[in-house]
């Protein structure tokens, strides 16, 4: 099929699953109520509550989920052939993933602004809490400990992207300033501090930045030090100085490189240079899972992710000021998602084919640059592979708009950094409300201080990123679990959806219900199939941690279906807002 039809009718489909099926919801399953009191007004704070504009809270959300999940797991994915990753890309997206987030997200808006970990106790009981908690720290725990590390593997592998990297930070902080303390306009100041960090982008090929060994401490340990630091100082500040202005700077951001992406697949399609040179399906790759059920562990972000309820629960329902902006911030977000993950697969997929350069300087095009890429599962399953297939595809076909080779690694690969550490924000300040919630529940207030919150939270990742020396890719060893964790998690939040839903009456609660049982399924036999795969290899770290992972998940599964079939109390589970 055509490169550009896909991409025409995947837009199209995602644009008309919103104004439809996104609208029912948010209308008939969630009776949306604009006049609403939200969290962000009755306890704004100026530090975490803080009433924002959908287009702001949107770049929040976006970037925050975003990260580079829709890049690595696609990237991984396409092993198993382009047509099974697209469509799961896409039904996963508007069916399952727009609905888990935006129901996470609108559920904790009703709640306080508190995070799914929380509210668990409310739709199915207080035992069952801790289990969540214990499960979305493991989540965050692995985040913010790997993020670190996949941003030092940009900056190794794209030294071009430090300079805008990190320059984008002040840029934010004046913007916030501006926006903020100066009532300056958002659109035309915003545009003004996207124009500053693309000159620091083109400045990027020119200024260079290696990160040299210190003390003993190679560059990777070095750059995972500075960025949790970075993590620390960014998860104390109210919202509005950094975390906001960043997140919107990387929202301009995102659309450049979309509509980059969309040119190059226009002219090079146009031009006949991209054709779809990965398989349309291959069950059986060399080394490789089977495709049951692993794809739908391995493409996570841009189909469905755990992670996205923590996000919504966590900073985002703290943000949103009206429910009716809850639906474009939620299930926008996760479409709009949708959308880029189909770009990276065409990335990898096609542009990959326009020209991919070996280990030992040959270039190769077509399918040969495909298959040699993706000759086997542990070719193509390494970070930086799967970095690199999507930066060097895309570089490829952005070149067909005209911009040199050069500069279009340089915007990939800021684009991809700059996401990262949204996501590394973002994950810091939501464990920092874990812990403090468990910190209100244990009754162990010093726990619900933000500094000392903040301080658990990147110590534990500082000592899970170094436990295996200086170079910080400690989180690496854990790193094979963090699929099935962050899936189980999303098979949760979608059964605390639908026993939210069902309380309601009626048959509302099909739209969260269906989705949580295939997700439930895949993920229980993917962390089943892990467990005798771990067991045959005697890791014992891993055999352990995914057990715990499996007892809790079933568990959890158990406890909400009693709750599902038990009589409804309705005295614990609030109405939907009158419309």
């Amino acid at each position: 099929m055509d490169v550009l039809l896909i991409v025409v009718l995947a837009f199209v489909g995602y644009l008309a699953m919103y104004h439809l099926y996104g609208r029912f919801i948010g209308r008939r399953i969630f009776a949306l109520a604009k006049e609403a009191q939200t969290p962000s007004v009755e306890f704004e704070d100026g530090m975490d509550y803080v009433p924002t504009k959908k287009e702001i809270i949107f770049g929040h959300h976006f970037t925050s989920i975003a990260g580079t999940g829709p890049i690595v797991g696609p990237a991984i994915a396409i092993i198993w052939g382009w047509v099974p990753a697209l469509l799961w890309v896409f039904l996963g997206s508007v069916i399952m993933g727009a609905v888990h987030d935006f129901g996470a997200l609108i559920i904790s808006m009703r709640n306080q602004g508190k995070s799914i970990s929380d509210y668990t106790a409310k739709y199915i009981n207080p035992r069952t809490k801790f289990l969540f908690f214990l499960i979305v720290f493991l989540e965050l725990w692995i985040v913010i400990a790997i993020f670190g590390l996949v941003i030092a593997v940009i900056f190794a592998m794209y030294p071009q992207s430090v300079l805008a990297v990190w320059v984008e930070v002040p840029i934010a902080i004046g913007l916030g300033y501006l926006i903020y303390r100066k009532g300056a306009n958002v659109m035309t100041w915003s545009i003004y501090a996207v124009l500053a960090m693309y000159v620091c982008v083109f400045l990027g090929p020119y200024l260079p930045f290696k990160m040299p060994a210190i003390g003993g401490i190679p560059p990777t340990g070095v750059w995972t030090i500075i960025l949790l630091i970075y993590a620390f100082c960014a998860s104390v500040l109210p919202v509005t100085t950094l975390l906001q202005p960043r997140d919107f700077i990387n929202s301009h951001q995102l659309l450049i490189a979309m509509v980059l992406l969309v040119l190059g697949v226009l002219f090079a399609g146009l031009g006949g240079d991209l054709r779809l040179v990965a398989p349309a399906v291959q069950t059986m790759p060399a080394e490789a899972p089977p495709m049951w059920p692993f794809l739908f562990i391995t493409i996570a972000c841009g189909a469905i992710s755990g992670f996205h309820a923590l996000v919504s629960s966590g900073t985002s329902a703290k943000q949103v000021r009206s429910e009716d902006d809850a639906l474009f911030v939620g299930y926008g977000s996760m479409l709009m998602e949708g959308a880029l993950a189909t770009l990276v697969i065409i990335a990898v997929a096609a542009g990959i084919g326009m020209g991919y350069t070996t280990k030992d300087g040959t270039t190769l095009t077509g399918v040969a640059a495909w298959t040699t890429h993706y000759a086997s599962w542990a070719s193509a399953a390494g970070l930086g592979s799967k970095i690199s297939a999507f930066v060097d595809g895309a570089a490829n076909m952005i070149m067909a708009v005209g911009i040199p080779k050069t500069f279009t690694l340089a915007i990939m690969a800021v684009f991809v950094a700059s996401f990262a550490g949204t996501t590394l924000d973002t994950a810091t300040r939501i464990q920092r409300y874990v812990i403090g919630e468990l910190g209100g529940s244990l009754n162990m207030p010093f726990l619900t201080e933000r500094y000392t919150g903040t301080l658990v939270a990147v110590g534990s990742a500082l000592i899970l990123a170094f436990a295996t020396g200086a170079s910080g890719n400690g989180a690496l060893k854990l790193w094979p679990l963090f699929g099935a964790v962050n899936q189980t998690l999303a098979a949760l939040a979608l059964i605390i959806i639908t026993l939210y839903l069902k309380a309601q009456g009626g048959l509302k609660w099909l739209v969260a219900g269906i989705p949580a049982v295939f997700m439930l399924v895949m993920t229980i036999w993917a962390v089943t199939m892990n467990q005798f795969t771990f067991g045959a290899s005697h890791n014992l770290l891993l055999q352990i941690v995914n057990f715990i992972i499996l007892v809790i998940a079933v568990w959890i599964a158990i406890e909400g279906a009693i709750k599902f079939f038990s009589p409804r109390d309705l005295s614990k589970t609030p109405a939907p807002a009158a419309m």
